[in-house]
């Protein structure tokens, strides 16, 4: 058969197919028809369950760096949000231990302070409270600077007292404040009176052996002083009212070689770290003075009688 007698055009539906226009319309018309049978009458749940069992595993696949991201982003922020709420915590614990030591320091300057108004009820003599301000400056004595002077009618060598005894006395008024001179300065003393025995005394003060500690000066190596005598003011030196609590008997040394013996004592008073005191009158104010001499009268032989 001759090649030109041959056809080249191809049958028209086997070998073209349908057109695109007969495709989308056959295609939309079974959409429309699932959609509406899966409406009505549910066809479609058991191949769209199907599908989505055979599909999880791939869509959790998918979804796992989500998840990581997201579970990263929620440790880091319950992380900070736990930091601020341990630095809050640390805050209100610092502040919660400043307000409890504070309560405590007013507790303890409270019931200091009653302490103290209890000894001024028992005092006889006029007193005046005063808060220590700050130490001297001089590093060789023992002294401290109170808020009372010249305008509160403080006396030179009024005693100072403390909730639990005697501290100093007033060795200088300024104006608006006045210099006390502790009982463990070197440079003062005290009369004494031991409790146990009615033995009077003097108590110095002595920083050479002790940091806060005074000595029982001129007492004979056999006087029956013990560890443990409680001293209390004498009275008779005109400036201290009898009774005050002074100091405590802790050594005492007895050498054959001296005929004094050593005796060391302890403060009963708060002598550092006191913060509020009480001041009063010398008692020789409080004293008559004494009598005149009598005048000398020449006897009749010219002499003296």
């Amino acid at each position: 058969m001759p090649l030109g007698t041959l056809d080249s055009q191809p049958p028209p539906f086997f070998r073209q197919g349908p057109s695109a226009q007969s495709k989308l319309a056959v295609y939309s018309a079974l959409a429309l028809f699932l959609m509406v049978a899966d409406a009505r009458f549910g066809i479609m749940q058991p191949l769209r369950a199907a599908l989505a069992t055979v599909l999880y595993p791939v869509q959790w696949v998918a979804m796992a760096p989500i998840r990581v991201a997201g579970i990263a982003g929620s440790y880091m922020e319950s992380l900070t949000a736990a930091q601020e709420k341990e630095a809050r915590a640390h805050y209100q614990l610092a502040s919660m231990s400043a307000r409890a030591n504070q309560v405590e320091q007013l507790t303890l300057e409270n019931e200091r302070l009653r302490k103290l108004l209890d000894l001024r009820a028992r005092t006889q003599a006029p007193s005046m409270a005063a808060q220590v301000l700050y130490d001297a400056a001089d590093p060789y004595t023992r002294k401290v600077i109170i808020d009372k002077g010249m305008t509160q009618n403080i006396a030179l060598g009024s005693p100072v007292l403390d909730e639990s005894g005697v501290i100093g006395q007033v060795t200088r008024v300024y104006p608006l404040v006045s210099e006390v001179t502790l009982v463990i300065d070197r440079d003062q003393s005290i009369p004494v009176l031991n409790v146990r025995t009615g033995a009077r005394g003097v108590a110095f003060g002595d920083m050479s052996t002790y940091a806060d500690g005074m000595e029982l000066r001129y007492m004979a190596a056999n006087a029956d002083v013990a560890e443990g005598d409680i001293l209390n003011t004498s009275g008779v030196d005109g400036i201290y009212p009898p009774g005050l609590p002074v100091a405590k008997v802790t050594k005492v040394e007895r050498r054959v070689d001296t005929i004094f013996a050593r005796i060391y004592l302890t403060p009963i008073g708060r002598v550092s770290g006191t913060s509020h005191v009480l001041v009063l009158e010398p008692t020789a104010v409080h004293i008559p003075p004494r009598p005149e001499p009598e005048p000398v009268t020449p006897n009749k032989k010219g002499g003296a009688k």
